[in-house]
């Protein structure tokens, strides 16, 4: 399968990264205490279609997994930190919410993902969650022609160790575009100089995903993935395309307005 996106391709994930980071941001402003994890999964189906895109994720089965996926929005509570599915729970002030979507817009996927605290939280939390998003621009600051996806990882990792924070190691990122997973998958820790190099046409979804104190995943029941040791996580994630002109970040709010 040919994984290199054209310029005229590109063009159209830039639209889909758009209506997704107009999206997380709408979805942003609504997490709050009292709202219903089922709500927002409501408006963001409804979102998605007012912008005549589709949900990546509603109905997708990966391999291995026991059923199709039954929503727009992951959205994952506290110690979780990725694939929880939506449910009849109503936010709580202390709640730190992972949401991670993705819009599929004239054929073409891109995916992303927020951490949204509800009400105050620990300063250990807020850290976190710093990191976790400097850690994405870490990774992205790495992600340019000529360099390599161990360069991502090593980025993704370093940042980690000095906040004295976690890397969740079996979580990784991934190629997107064509469709929701592809490859290659991008590790959140690595060596320099090791693995794919980077060159334009590559479109991928850079996530790192952050505990507080283990390095290890467990599965839920529900097939979600939470820390280990049942600490705090976060997650942060955009989709990025390599280009001849630099690297574009297509899922990042900017003055680009969606029709």
């Amino acid at each position: 399968m040919k994984l290199l996106k054209t310029e005229s391709e590109i063009a159209i994930l830039e639209e889909s990264g758009a209506i997704l980071a107009h999206m997380l941001h709408a979805l942003e402003q609504r997490t709050q205490q009292g709202v219903n994890l089922l709500d927002l999964d409501a408006f963001a189906q409804s979102f998605i279609k007012e912008h005549h895109a589709q949900p990546a994720f509603l109905g997708y089965q990966p391999e291995g997994a026991r059923h199709p996926y039954p929503a727009a929005l992951c959205t994952s509570l506290n110690e979780t930190v990725v694939h929880g599915i939506p449910k009849n729970y109503t936010l709580k002030n202390g709640d730190v919410l992972k949401i991670d979507a993705g819009v599929i817009y004239e054929g073409m996927y891109t995916d992303a993902a927020i951490t949204v605290t509800v009400g105050p939280t620990s300063p250990t939390t807020r850290k976190l969650i710093a990191a976790t998003k400097q850690a994405l621009a870490d990774g992205i600051a790495m992600a340019k022609q000529g360099n390599t996806i161990g360069d991502i990882g090593w980025a993704i990792e370093q940042r980690t160790k000095k906040s004295s924070f976690h890397v969740l190691r079996g979580l990784t990122g991934h190629g997107v575009g064509y469709e929701l997973h592809e490859d290659p998958v991008i590790f959140n820790f690595g060596k320099r100089s090791t693995g794919a190099t980077l060159v334009p046409g590559m479109v991928i979804a850079i996530e790192p995903m952050l505990s507080v104190s283990s390095d290890d995943i467990i599965q839920n029941r529900d097939e979600s993935y939470a820390a280990a040791d049942g600490s705090m996580t976060a997650h942060f994630e955009h989709t990025i395309a390599i280009t001849k002109r630099g690297t574009k970040v297509l899922t990042q709010l900017s003055s680009h307005h969606t029709h």
